[in-house]
């Protein structure tokens, strides 16, 4: 017999985030890993955090939907908050009750800002790495290092000329821009949306965008990111970031760490050598200022 299509306005029972959720489902996996940092952050809340006034959106909870963020490639907070609304897996990793509402996009970004300029991400992935469960899983001798452009919400009819020299904008939210004869360059324009983004690409004959640039360096053994920084895109920044990131690497032994061609570099390879790390990095046939490294010093350093 066809079961009718009846609709209601309202599904009435008792929902349970924890009974909805699959047992397999990577995120049960995440989440106990997930709050044993939390826990161990909340000294660093405490002093971030005011103790009297209204109460802010948890830290916890701000953390956890930003890691939603990620996870699932969510592009903007505003479509987290969309996802958080209606989504019950998004609820339950969150810590959110069936009826609870929804932040506003505006104070959740503010509470956001706060957290980064307490370098509380930093120090949430370190809380991550210190884990029981996590720690044996890394590897103490063995790294690589590398960096990717991180495309800015930025559009590139913004990049005017920091004089105000160029044409003004047309009518409407949307106007045409026409670049042709016009030589666009970081030193004589900025983006007026996002200042700190800058006109870049990594490989000849590709387009280049208004971008950031994002490092990391990983331990060999899982494969698991260890340490991060972004800055902004420069033909040093890798270069820079990476030495940067291995120094903060703790230990005194002797370590080994992989890069592309962009670290054949005499500065890269020197440092590393000054901080007792051996450098394996792809040989650079192209000639430019700070190569011309001889491989088999490379290797054997």
């Amino acid at each position: 017999m066809r079961g009718r299509d009846r609709q209601g306005g309202h599904l009435g029972g008792f929902v349970n985030p924890e009974g909805m959720v699959p047992q397999d489902h990577p995120l049960r996996r995440i989440r106990p890993l997930v709050n044993a940092a939390l826990r161990r952050l909340s000294p660093v809340f405490d002093q971030i955090y005011s103790s009297t006034g209204r109460p802010s959106i948890p830290p916890e909870q701000l953390l956890r939907a930003l890691l939603l963020q990620a996870f699932f490639t969510i592009r903007s907070e505003r479509q987290l908050m969309e996802q958080l609304a209606y989504n019950i897996l998004f609820r339950w990793f969150v810590g959110l009750s069936i009826e609870a509402p929804v932040w506003d996009v505006t104070v959740f970004t503010k509470n956001r800002d706060r957290l980064l300029e307490g370098d509380v991400a930093h120090g949430f992935l370190r809380a991550i790495l210190d884990d029981p469960q996590v720690r044996p899983l890394l590897s103490d001798d063995h790294f690589l290092v590398d960096g990717t452009l991180i495309e800015a919400w930025a559009s590139l009819k913004s990049f005017r000329r920091k004089d105000g020299q160029d044409d003004p904008p047309g009518p409407g939210r949307n106007s045409v821009r026409d670049f042709r004869g016009e030589k666009l360059s970081n030193e004589t324009h900025a983006s007026t949306t996002d200042p700190d983004a800058r006109l870049y690409k990594k490989a000849t004959g590709a387009a280049a965008k208004l971008c950031h640039m994002g490092h990391v360096v990983m331990e060999n053994r899982s494969c698991l990111v260890v340490e991060t920084k972004a800055t902004s895109a420069s033909r040093t920044a890798e270069v820079e970031a990476g030495m940067a990131m291995i120094g903060a690497i703790p230990g005194q032994h002797r370590i080994t760490v992989g890069g592309d061609k962009l670290f054949d570099t005499n500065e890269f390879v020197a440092t590393m050598r000054d901080l007792n790390v051996t450098a394996h990095v792809a040989q650079n046939d192209r000639c430019r200022p700070g190569c011309g490294w001889n491989w088999g010093d490379v290797v054997s350093g």
